[in-house]
């Protein structure tokens, strides 16, 4: 499976400021870093899966993809409710606030979606009864 999700930024110190606090919230931390490009690693620890922010390697513009996301699973709902108020409060873009998706049950999904300030659309989730 994946081992991390890439996101463009054009102004890595906005990005970095945004996704430390963003992602405090369910306790993940930079992991890695590289000055040549900015490319920051986020997640949990080194072998976990992470989320990386970067400017782009061609030296190009970064802009979100069409039918491009990155979804960051969780283990509880309230988990998915912190996550998207805190990027809300952060200058988010709303997407889908959160809510289950589908039906209620073992599979069921609970989800919210924004865009980052650069514009990449981002989903937190967890999957289960509530």
């Amino acid at each position: 499976m994946l081992g991390y999700a890439t996101v463009g930024t054009n102004d890595i110190d906005r990005a970095r400021a945004y996704y430390d606090a963003l992602l405090a919230e369910i306790g993940a931390r930079r992991v890695m870093e590289f000055p040549q490009n900015g490319f920051t690693m986020y997640g949990t620890g080194a072998r976990a899966p992470g989320l990386a922010v970067t400017r782009p390697y061609d030296g190009g513009e970064a802009r979100p993809g069409n039918g491009t996301m990155a979804a960051i699973v969780v283990d509880a709902r309230d988990k998915v409710d912190r996550v998207h108020a805190r990027a809300m409060a952060l200058g988010s873009k709303d997407e889908g606030p959160p809510g289950l998706r589908g039906p209620e049950g073992d599979h069921a999904f609970y989800g919210a979606y924004f865009r980052d300030l650069d514009g990449n659309k981002l989903c937190v989730f967890c999957i289960g009864p509530g």
